[in-house]
């Protein structure tokens, strides 16, 4: 009987894993897409809602009451709400001067090293968020001039950082697979 060579796959390391890496890019990206359209749709509250101030303060004397803590707590859900597809599309900002002096090789372990512990300050972030939540709630905390309930928006940034440790999780699964990291 003869022995059947094993060829390598010409994916590298990634081999098998690499369509289920690629669906969970695809999951990730759609994920964080919804999540950019809900704090799109907050930043549009935020024009709204301002214009609507200032033109009822300047034209009937009348402002919106409570338009600050309404705009405070729509900028946090438009921060947190984006910060996922931001990291997919690479629009944060990063500093690399040392890194590109690096190896090749070498390089690929600092960015996955630098990734992982991203991932374990957004865990540590979304694990935070929840208990802050936890204790607004408990203190029935209120803004100050509108009295909106502050603990359902801790919860809600809690919940808007889970796809950017989901998209971390993503490169760093990525990086320990060996796949570049323009790739999923």
């Amino acid at each position: 009987m003869a022995k059947h060579k094993t060829l390598p796959h010409p994916r590298g390391r990634a081999g098998i894993f690499l369509p289920m890496l690629e669906k969970f890019a695809r999951f990730n990206k759609a994920l964080s897409g919804w999540a950019a359209l809900i704090g799109f749709a907050a930043v549009v509250f935020m024009v709204v809602l301002t214009c609507v101030d200032v033109l009822g303060a300047k034209l009937f004397r009348t402002p919106v009451p409570g338009s600050l803590d309404m705009i405070m707590l729509a900028q946090l859900m438009a921060i947190s709400l984006a910060a996922g597809m931001t990291l997919i599309e690479r629009r944060h900002v990063s500093v690399e001067f040392f890194v590109f002096l690096l190896p090749e090789r070498l390089r690929s372990v600092v960015d996955g090293l630098v990734k992982a512990l991203c991932l374990a300050l957004f865990a540590l972030i979304v694990w935070r968020l929840f208990d802050y939540g936890f204790h607004l709630q408990a203190g029935h905390e209120v803004t100050p001039t509108a009295q909106i309930p502050l603990a359902p928006f801790a919860y809600a940034a809690a919940l808007a950082m889970v796809p950017v440790c989901l998209v971390l999780l993503q490169q760093v699964l990525g990086s320990l697979l060996g796949v570049p990291s323009d790739e999923p």
